[in-house]
């Protein structure tokens, strides 16, 4: 399965439409995983995505939510997702959360996602049962309210730090980012997942910023920003490198390839959120992740690696 991750939240229809058509027919990709906190928009998205002939992941998440309005966004992900399933049986799989506890409240403590990510990376030793006692009782509550509403096959796109049972889901599915430059230890731990089941194993998340070291940093791409500047801005020394991006997102599809991996979503196809600019203190497109920039769409390098791999 060859995929990318889209950003549907605040992305006209007309805008989305485009991007989409782009993904099938130049990116090559044969399945898209709709990612945002706008139930509606991602159910359009996602319709879109199966008229164009795409397979559709549906992620249902509601960022820095508590437990039960995540759940209430879940439901009404599930039934949007079972409608465009009856009228595409066997293309539509939902995912219910993505790093939920990174991404909602409740699991580890902190007021916001940045706050919460900050905990697990200087104490996520000391919070791993936490972790995994919490996450676990919270995805039991969300296959009950998916497998009420949905039909289909049902998965959640871990973190690399969280232990999931993934006993009652139909894949496992997890976020895996190579971080450092151990990338014999990396391959080691992708085929000990795929060895560890006999179930479907996705990669729903992997890549890194276009400038140089974003390859060790993976996940912590973003973290070359100064986020409480006004407007925020590339702190000192970093240097555009799309080369970089799309060595390394190659470079994983070899480890996935070589270890029997299912499929796999490229993060992401463009981040708005991360736009670019000619000044290089302000191009915060260097720290994301999209192959295609915002705004404007000028493919970088990883568009063109990606394209020409997913076409072979």
């Amino acid at each position: 399965m060859r995929g990318i991750s889209y950003l549907s939240d605040q992305v006209p229809e007309a805008d989305v439409r485009r991007d989409l058509a782009v993904i099938r027919e130049e990116l090559r990709c044969d399945a898209v995983l709709v990612k945002g906190n706008d139930a509606a928009r991602q159910l359009e998205a996602a319709e879109i995505a199966l008229a164009l002939g795409l397979d559709v992941w549906i992620e249902a998440q509601r960022e820095n939510a508590r437990p039960r309005a995540a759940l209430g966004q879940l439901g009404t992900v599930a039934a949007g997702a079972e409608r465009l399933r009856v009228n595409h049986p066997g293309r539509v799989t939902l995912v219910v959360g993505c790093e939920l506890s990174l991404l909602t409240r409740g699991i580890v403590p902190g007021p916001g996602t940045f706050a919460r990510l900050m905990l697990i990376l200087r104490a996520g030793r000391l919070l791993r049962r936490r972790i995994t006692r919490r996450l676990n009782r919270r995805l039991a509550d969300a296959r009950t309210v998916a497998r009420l509403r949905f039909n289909g096959p049902v998965t959640y796109a871990a973190a690399l730090w969280e232990h999931v049972d993934w006993s009652a889901f139909d894949v496992v599915a997890v976020n895996l980012y190579r971080i450092g430059r151990d990338t014999a230890g990396y391959a080691e731990r992708v085929r000990a997942l795929v060895d560890s089941t006999d179930k479907p194993v996705v990669i729903t998340e992997f890549g890194c910023g276009a400038h140089r070291g974003a390859e060790l940093r993976g996940p912590g791409s973003f973290l070359i920003v100064n986020w409480f500047a006004q407007p925020p801005r590339i702190k000192r020394g970093h240097i555009r490198d799309e080369a970089v991006q799309a060595r390394y997102l190659l470079e994983l599809l070899d480890v996935f390839d070589a270890s029997g991996v299912h499929g796999a979503f490229a993060f992401t196809y463009v981040m708005p959120t991360f736009p670019r600019d000619p000044d290089p203190v302000f191009d915060l497109d260097m720290a994301g992740f999209g192959i295609v920039t915002a705004p404007g769409g000028e493919r970088k390098a990883a568009f063109d690696a990606l394209a020409r791999r997913y076409a072979g």
